[in-house]
């Protein structure tokens, strides 16, 4: 963006006033005159040229998003094994599959039932593909709850069954749903109830969480693999299209 002559004026005369200085101005330095003075030519500059504004506020942005991704792509090389091979992780597909998606999400995300069936189309269809569920509650108590009952749901070796009951149910959600979607595959809610208490699943959640949090993932759902790290809803086709990616294929 071009600025106006008026403002490179005023920069070129700045810059030549510190040129000169011996040593860096503070604004202390400033009287209030002058204080005042400056702040009413910036002022004015930025009420004659809000764009100038927009501009910087946009590169600032920029360069969080940026800085964001690059401590996200750190992270997950530095935490690769975390990401795609906790063997406490709940899975499905191929255990030694050439390619692993992961996927953060919440029972309470509508995107995430929304994602659900292109999900379970991909495992059908895909042999060699392994999907990774990192159970990430960010929606509240009620996510909370039906995270613990997921995880001991596993123990009982029907996670697969409450994970799918789950992304089935729609409305509102709430304990009771949850413990009457568990009873509805056949889990044993005496001892789920007990399960739940479990410092191994509380501890599990609490490392998803950090690693979402590492991983710059603030909601769901969020993707992983490979080295790339995708947030939101995606159909079908995209899904297959990182898939393709991760193994090389154009």
């Amino acid at each position: 963006m071009k600025l106006s002559l008026r403002f490179l004026s005023l920069t070129i005369g700045l810059l030549g006033v510190l040129a000169l200085a011996p040593r860096p101005v503070s604004a202390a330095e400033f009287t209030p005159d002058q204080r005042k003075a400056i702040e009413g030519i910036v002022r004015d500059y930025l009420a004659n040229h809000p764009e100038m504004l927009i501009d910087a506020l946009q590169a600032a942005d920029e360069k969080l998003k940026g800085e964001a991704r690059d401590k996200a792509a750190k992270a997950l090389i530095e935490h690769k094994k975390e990401v795609f091979d906790d063997p406490n992780t709940p899975i499905a597909g191929n255990p030694k599959g050439d390619v692993t998606l992961v996927e953060f999400f919440d029972y309470r995300c509508p995107y995430c039932k929304q994602v659900e069936p292109a999900l379970e189309k991909l495992v059908a269809e895909d042999r060699l593909l392994k999907v990774v569920f990192k159970e990430f509650p960010v929606l509240g108590p009620e996510s909370e709850i039906a995270a613990h009952v997921a995880l001991a749901a596993k123990k009982q070796g029907k996670y697969d069954a409450f994970h799918r009951a789950m992304m089935a149910t729609g409305g509102h959600i709430d304990e009771a749903v949850i413990y009457k979607v568990a009873a509805s595959v056949g889990l044993d809610v005496d001892r789920l109830r007990q399960d739940v208490k479990s410092a191994d699943i509380a501890a599990q959640l609490k490392a998803n969480a950090v690693l979402g949090n590492q991983l710059d993932i603030s909601g769901t759902p969020a993707f992983v693999i490979g080295d790339t790290i995708v947030p939101g809803a995606l159909s079908v086709d995209g899904l297959r299209q990182l898939i393709a990616n991760a193994r090389g294929k154009p």
